[in-house]
C-alpha cells in the first residue's frame, strides 16, 4: 500500500537528519584522536626536560666525585672548550707546515705528537746565503707569514719556536762561545724576527752538536700556564752574539 505525500516527506527528513548526525560524530572521534595526540607529545616534551635535569644531576655527581683525583685546571664540564684548543692547536700545525713547504723546497717536516709538537729539518742555506749569517732576501715572507703563525696564539695557549742550528764541538763535548758562523747565523734569525714583531717569549735560538749545514726547528703549543721545556732536552748555547748588522743588500 503507497503511504501518503506528506508521510513520505517525513521519512526523508529523517534520513537526512540521521546523515547529519553521523558526520558529526566522525568529526568528534578525529577531535579526539587529535587531543590524545596533542597530550601524548605534551607528555613526551615533559619527560625530556626531566631528563635534562637528571642528566646535570650525574654531571654534578660525577664533577663532585672526581675533585680529589682531577688536576686543578680540569672541569668536566668544559669540554667543548677543551676540545677547541686542540683543533686550533692542530691548525696551527698545519699552517706551520704549509708555510715552510710554500717558501722552501727541501724541508722535512714531522709531526712529533698531534696537536703538541712537530720537528722541521733543513739545509742551513735554505735560509742563509752561503758562508754567511746572512738571511736570504726571498725568505723574508716565509719570516712574514712565520711571525704571523706565532703572533695568532689563542687567549689559552702559547706557540713556541725553538731554532737550532748544528755546530762542531771544539773541546771534547763543549760547544762553541765564540762568533762562529752558526752563533752568528742563530743570532741573526733572532733580530729578523724580533724585529718583525714575534712575541719575545715564543721564540728561543741556540746550537745542537752536528752538522752547521744543518738547521733543526721545533715547534710546541703549551698551555699559558704550562713550564717551558726548551730544545727537546738537546745540549744548547744561547745566542750571546751581539748584532752583526750585516743584511744581505736589498733584503726586507
Amino acid at each position: 500500500m503507497r503511504r501518503p505525500v506528506r508521510e513520505q516527506d517525513d521519512y526523508d527528513v529523517m534520513r537526512v537528519m540521521a546523515a547529519k548526525g553521523g558526520g558529526q560524530g566522525s568529526i568528534a572521534l578525529f577531535l579526539g584522536l587529535y587531543l590524545l595526540v596533542l597530550a601524548f607529545f605534551i607528555i613526551l616534551v615533559s619527560i625530556s626536560t626531566i631528563e635534562e635535569v637528571k642528566s646535570k644531576a650525574v654531571m654534578d655527581s660525577l664533577t663532585s666525585t672526581f675533585a680529589t683525583i682531577l688536576p686543578p685546571d680540569m672541569d668536566l664540564t668544559d669540554l667543548t672548550s677543551k676540545t677547541g684548543y686542540v683543533i686550533g692547536a692542530e691548525e696551527f700545525q698545519g699552517e706551520i707546515e704549509g708555510v715552510f713547504t710554500t717558501h722552501i723546497k727541501a724541508v722535512k717536516v714531522e709531526i712529533v705528537q698531534p696537536g703538541k709538537s712537530m720537528r722541521l729539518s733543513m739545509d742551513a742555506e735554505e735560509l742563509f746565503m752561503p758562508d754567511e749569517p746572512v738571511i736570504r732576501r726571498a725568505q723574508g715572507a716565509l719570516l712574514d707569514r712565520l711571525v704571523s703563525s706565532l703572533s695568532g696564539r689563542p687567549q689559552a695557549l702559547r706557540f713556541d719556536m725553538d731554532f737550532l742550528i748544528g755546530s762542531k764541538y771544539t773541546d771534547g763535548t763543549s760547544l762553541p762561545i765564540g762568533q762562529t758562523l752558526s752563533m752568528r747565523r742563530a743570532g741573526e734569525l733572532a733580530r729578523a724576527m724580533l724585529g718583525r714583531g714575534v712575541p719575545p717569549d715564543s721564540l728561543s735560538v741556540g746550537l745542537k752538536p752536528g752538522n752547521p749545514d744543518q738547521v733543526v726547528i721545533w715547534f710546541y703549543v703549551r698551555g699559558r700556564n704550562e713550564a717551558q721545556v726548551r730544545f727537546n732536552d738537546e745540549q744548547v748555547v744561547r745566542d750571546a752574539a751581539a748584532p752583526t748588522n750585516q743584511v744581505e743588500e736589498g733584503a726586507p
